[in-house]
């Protein structure tokens, strides 16, 4: 519209310029070289115009000639250039619908097309590695390598295939190559911090967790995060020889996320060791408070020096009182009581959870306290058959592993901060009954008659204790996971052995479990076959508990203080061989 206001604009100009002339008759005369020429002065205007127009006719009419070859090549490769573009294009859809013959020839093609451009160079090696062809990939991602134009390309295609080939060292110089080459680059980040957490090598993860920080790739929750359990890995590792270190890691790691237990225990368990049982408690109560869990009672319960079991118990109440809703505050309670042999307030502190909230750790402290008060045996039975069928407690669980301590890296995925303190969504199989109730009977044949026994005996030796163990271990097989995603299931499902128990058994027993290995606890399969084969090996072991001659036995040692040095090995070889056991001193 623009365009026709100024035609005509223009035209009516011209008119008018015309008619202006036309009004104002004049002549023109021009002599030179001995020619005199006259006109008028309108008919001299039209004939300037005509000749600057010839002019101009001329002129294009030459340049088109002179550029005519330039032309025809300029037209040939823009017809190459658009069979390029449409063979990469239709390359690209190739690759994305998996269609390798119909990619490599497109590939084909956008070579002979357009060699020189980066994305011929992509389709190529996506081709490639679509028929197989890894060797030719990893050549033309090399290639891209010689081109500051292509190098991030060809870095992150090496990378990737690094990766499908299992080369981890190689994956993590190809992810640090790309962030010094672009340091905003978020995927090579990403990558090496998760390979590094992979290797656990946690001082390199926590630089590259620094540089993602400034070049802002994570938000400040999920970084803060991140490095205090970076830190908290650090903390476990450095605990037993170097508690200096490792206790200012711990509380770094508990100041950037209060609700990471480990961190607050191993700090825990370093400050009670060393007499700072106020600072100690500080920390466990702000990391209680968030997340209840059974190491942290178990800390704060040891966490004074000389303290005898009452004691303990006023500690633990309370710690309890700071989160009385939570189910982990009157199984700590019970759990002390027990020990105190206050079997009347133990029954006190589990009897809300009887009715709606009764879990397998509940009903084997129930079973507990029936041994220890009065030695009843069939309420025992009893409550060792309702944790059979009782709701699961919660564990260590990352990926469909269960382990008996946290870690910070799943053993499946590598995946940091895998492992979540909580309930695996699987239910148990009801053949499971008949491997509890074999165990049962077995329990009560070799136990004998449940009386009350010395306190000064120890506290295997004691029918009350071989139930409690018992109940552990009940408990402990109670405890199924599905396999992983992916992986095979085994042919046979095999009992749990004593050394294998998972993370609620061991709570449920008080032990500390500081600077222990950790046992990854794998599958099982629940069916009548594999029930059948666990209770035929059961029947097969030699009772746990009796005298078996053999210095390997482990049997339930109680608990002790952080501080105590556990016995001498002058005492540890005056026990009976079936009392035997590795004593640790806590450091």
């Amino acid at each position: 519209m623009v365009r026709l206001v100024i035609y005509l604009l223009s035209i009516l100009l011209i008119a008018s310029g015309l008619a202006w002339l036309a009004d104002r008759p004049g002549t023109l005369q021009i002599a030179w070289q001995g020619y005199d020429i006259e006109t008028s002065v309108f008919r001299a205007a039209v004939m300037l115009a005509a000749a600057i127009a010839a002019a101009i006719f001329l002129w294009s009419l030459v340049r088109a000639v002179w550029n005519s070859p330039a032309a025809l090549g300029n037209r040939i490769i823009r017809r190459r250039q658009k069979r390029g573009l449409e063979a990469l294009s239709s390359g690209m859809i190739a690759v994305g619908a998996g269609d390798r013959a119909l990619a490599t020839r497109y590939a084909m093609q956008a070579r002979k097309a357009l060699p020189h451009e980066p994305l011929t160079h992509l389709l190529r090696a996506q081709a490639a590695q679509l028929s197989g062809d890894r060797a030719t990939t990893r050549r033309i991602y090399e290639a891209m390598l010689a081109s500051p134009e292509t190098e991030q390309l060809g870095l992150r295609g090496l990378f990737l295939e690094a990766e499908r080939e299992g080369e981890t060292e190689a994956a993590v110089q190809y992810a640090d190559r790309a962030l010094k080459t672009n340091p905003k680059l978020g995927w090579s980040a990403e990558a090496l911090f998760d390979l590094q957490c992979k290797q656990k090598n946690w001082a390199e993860a926590l630089s590259t967790l620094s540089n993602a920080k400034r070049s802002g790739h994570l938000d400040k929750a999920g970084l803060d995060r991140k490095r205090a359990v970076l830190l908290a890995a650090q903390a476990q590792d450095a605990e037993e020889n170097e508690t200096d270190k490792a206790l200012g890691l711990a509380l770094e790691a508990h100041n950037l996320a209060p609700d990471l237990v480990p961190a607050a225990a191993v700090a825990g368990r370093i400050l009670a060791a060393r007499g700072n049982t106020g600072k100690a408690a500080k920390v466990l109560q702000k990391a209680w408070a968030r997340a209840p869990h059974p190491e942290l009672a178990n800390v704060y319960a040891h966490a004074r020096i000389g303290d005898s079991t009452r004691d303990r118990l006023d500690r633990v109440r309370q710690l309890a009182a700071l989160n009385p809703q939570s189910i982990e505050s009157a199984i700590a309670v019970a759990t002390t009581a027990i020990d105190a042999k206050l079997f009347s307030e133990a029954r006190k502190a589990l009897e809300p959870l009887l009715t709606n909230r009764l879990t397998q750790r509940v009903a084997t402290l129930m079973a507990r306290i029936e041994a220890g008060d009065g030695g009843d045996k069939g309420k025992v039975r009893e409550w060792l058959a309702r944790a059979a069928n009782a709701a699961r407690d919660p564990v260590w669980f990352a990926d469909g592993v269960i382990s008996n301590r946290w870690e910070p890296v799943s053993p499946v995925t590598g995946r940091l901060d895998a492992f979540q303190w909580r309930v695996p969504a699987e239910a148990l199989d009801p053949t499971h009954a008949d491997l509890v109730a074999s165990r049962i009977e077995e329990l009560l044949a070799i136990s004998g008659p449940l009386d009350n026994a010395d306190d000064h005996a120890p506290a295997a030796a004691t029918p009350a204790a071989s139930l409690r163990r018992e109940a552990d271990i009940i408990d402990a097989e109670a405890v199924t996971v599905a396999p992983a995603r992916g992986a095979q299931a085994p042919r046979a499902a095999e009992p749990l052995k004593p050394e294998k128990l998972s993370a609620t058994a061991s709570f449920q027993r008080g032990q500390d479990r500081t600077n222990q290995p950790t046992t990854v606890l794998p599958a099982t399969v629940n069916t009548p076959a594999a029930a059948a084969a666990a209770r035929a090996a059961a029947q097969a072991e030699p009772p746990r508990g009796e005298a078996t001659g053999s210095a390997d036995a482990k049997i339930f040692v109680a608990p002790r203080a952080p501080d105590d040095p556990g016995l001498e090995d002058s005492d540890i070889e005056a026990l009976p061989p079936f009392v035997k056991r590795p004593f640790r001193a806590v450091k």
